[in-house]
Order: C-alpha cells, then structure tokens, then sequence
C-alpha cells in the first residue's frame, strides 16, 4: 500500500476522498458511540481484464459498529499479469494486510476492549480456492490479524466484490 496518504478510497456516503479523510470520517464515527464495540474489517477481491492485460484488485474498509450497522470504504488499484488463481488470491491477502498495516500506523485501530481487527478473505471450503486456505490464514494469522473465510469473509466476497467491476 502506497504510504496512504497519496491513495483515493470511495465511500457511498461521502465520495471520492483521501487516506487523510478517511481515517478522520472513521475517528468520528467511532467517537460518536465510544461504548459500542466497533470491528475494522479489511478485505480484498480481483477480477482479470484479460482484454487490457491488467487484474482489478478493489480492498474495501469496513467498520462494522456491531448492532447498529456500519460504514465503509473502498480502493481499486491496477496490477498487470497476475492472472493464475493462486498468486491472485496470495495479492488479495497480501494488499489486504498492507492496507491494515498502514490503517493502524495512521490511525491506531489496533486490538483492545471493544475494538478488534479482521481480514476478510476470498477463499472457503468449496470451489478452487479450498487448497489454500492453510497457507494464505496462515500468512494472515502470522501478521497478527484475526482472518474469516467465506462464506463469513463479507468484506471481500460480497463489499469489494460489488467494485471489482472491469474498467
């Protein structure tokens, strides 16, 4: 992930903004109900453009306020010839923990009473991605995130999947 600030998310409710505007708009939406228990929920999703040469990979940001719903916000960034299923789903992770990393050196969202952090990824127990779910939770796990799988990663199979669209 780029050092964040330069990096435009998108958000249904407020638009096109930056890194910056982002972590402010979460700061005050987790200040306004601090006894809530709010969860950060990161989670990526890819589709190849064969047609251009290029994989669209779209990470949205969710913060679930456990209850009473949530916002969220989302990136698309463009990467050329990662087209195989397995070194697609390794960038999903991987972008996934990058933009946690660079979200709690910014923000300080990390773990604690009433806070927790996930990564949503796009593999589950059927269909081709069932083969590596040891290794890419593993790799999750191992950078200190809480990881879900489909059918319960949401953030990835079903919020970055509806921005995943080839441009």
């Amino acid at each position: 992930m780029d050092s964040g600030n330069q990096t435009n998310f998108n958000s249904p409710t407020y638009g096109k903004i930056t890194f910056d505007k982002m972590i402010g708009l979460i700061e005050k939406y987790v200040a306004d109900e601090p006894k809530s228990t709010h969860r950060l929920i990161i989670g990526t999703d890819s589709m190849p453009n064969g047609r251009v040469g290029i994989v669209n990979f779209v990470s949205a940001l969710v913060v679930h306020r456990v209850g009473s719903g949530g916002i969220y916000f989302w990136c698309r960034r463009r990467v050329s010839e990662i087209f195989e299923l397995r070194p697609r789903m390794w960038q999903e992770a991987w972008i996934s923990i990058e933009l946690a990393k660079t979200f709690i050196e910014n923000f300080g969202f990390i773990p604690e009473a009433g806070r927790q952090i996930e990564i949503h990824v796009d593999i589950g127990n059927n269909g081709p991605t069932r083969e590596l779910i040891k290794e890419i939770v593993g790799m999750v796990v191992g950078n200190g995130f809480e990881v879900k799988t489909k059918p319960e990663a949401f953030a990835a199979s079903k919020v970055a999947d509806r921005h995943v669209v080839n441009i």
